[in-house]
């Protein structure tokens, strides 16, 4: 599934994710393939951040995994 990052909590761990249907997922860090330092500093310029992630369920709802950027501005190996 895609989508983009909605909300980011930078003294925190985790974020926000808007599907294309409009649900919001919640990711946490260590489900991000990525540089989550380089994830925090774009969006803090303002750019958009779209990802593909697998969507899955919590107790506390909506839950996303394996997310990965489909921009890689900043990914480096």
């Amino acid at each position: 599934m895609r989508g983009r990052i909605k909300k980011i909590h930078t003294g925190k761990t985790f974020c926000f994710i808007e599907a294309e249907d409009k649900t919001e997922y919640f990711l946490h860090r260590d489900s991000f393939e990525g540089h989550w330092a380089d994830l925090l500093e774009d969006i803090d310029h303002g750019f958009v951040v779209e990802v593909e992630f697998n969507p899955g369920k919590s107790p506390k709802g909506p839950r996303a995994s394996d997310a990965k950027r489909l921009d890689f501005p900043n990914q480096h190996g």
